[in-house]
């Protein structure tokens, strides 16, 4: 698949997209190495509706972490997924949705076992955990990896922060971004696109690759705006 770019400024910074291609779901990391077990989509229909489905993420190292388990329909497909990395439902120690919508948690019923996190809500069976995500504060898993509150999409959206990858650190960011070159369209589904538009930019500040909602990973280059590599 062709790489596409796109250039975004961002006071005296400018931040340029540069997508994966399809053969590049793998990222290596220490201790965490990422695998995207599928690709979100998102694609209009004549009669107005739209299909879509969420990227579906495995993290493994000290703990096995699914970020988001798609749709209902995704159940099989998810099964099959975890059986070809040698996993079951029952080896996944955290599960982290997004957010709530149908497409990102549609199979949190797989993981009774895990710890849950779906936005700011975290629970182990029928307990829920204190935290402080929803005043905007990270939630700690280990020393590599927090849940961090990116809301605007809708108002308690979480994304999942992983350091000490090959590509540097990476933010499986559910639909704070759509895919790569989202542009303005993002705003159409967003229940506050200034605070989302605010956490978009501190993803942009803070990550070298994020895995979208909807669409391929793309690595984030910010260079000057005087043309200076920053």
């Amino acid at each position: 698949m062709e790489a596409t770019e796109k250039n975004y400024a961002c006071n005296s910074s400018e931040f340029r997209r540069s997508e994966l291609s399809d053969t590049e779901l793998e990222i290596v990391g220490q201790p965490y190495s990422i695998s995207v077990l599928k690709v979100g989509y998102c694609l209009s229909e004549q009669d107005g509706s739209f299909r879509a489905d969420g990227t579906i993420t495995l993290l493994t190292g000290p703990r096995t972490i699914l970020v988001d388990t798609g749709g209902p329909w995704d159940r099989d497909f998810l099964v099959k997924r975890l059986k070809d990395k040698r996993l079951d439902p029952g080896d996944i120690s955290l599960v982290v949705g997004t957010h709530g919508h149908s497409d990102h948690v549609g199979n949190l019923g797989l993981f009774p076992g895990a710890t849950i996190v779906v936005g700011c809500d975290i629970s182990e069976g029928d307990r829920y955990l204190p935290n402080q995500l929803s005043e905007g504060q990270p939630y700690p898993i280990d020393e590599h990896v927090s849940i961090v509150p990116t809301p605007g999409h809708t108002g308690r959206d979480v994304s999942l922060l992983v350091k000490g990858t090959t590509m540097g650190t990476v933010l499986v960011a559910g639909d704070l971004f759509e895919r790569c070159t989202d542009d303005d369209s993002w705003r159409e589904l967003s229940e506050n696109p200034a605070v989302q538009e605010a956490s978009r930019q501190e993803a942009l500040r803070t990550s070298d690759v994020i895995i979208p909602g909807h669409g391929l990973p793309f690595r984030i280059h910010m260079e000057e705006v005087d043309g200076r590599s920053g």
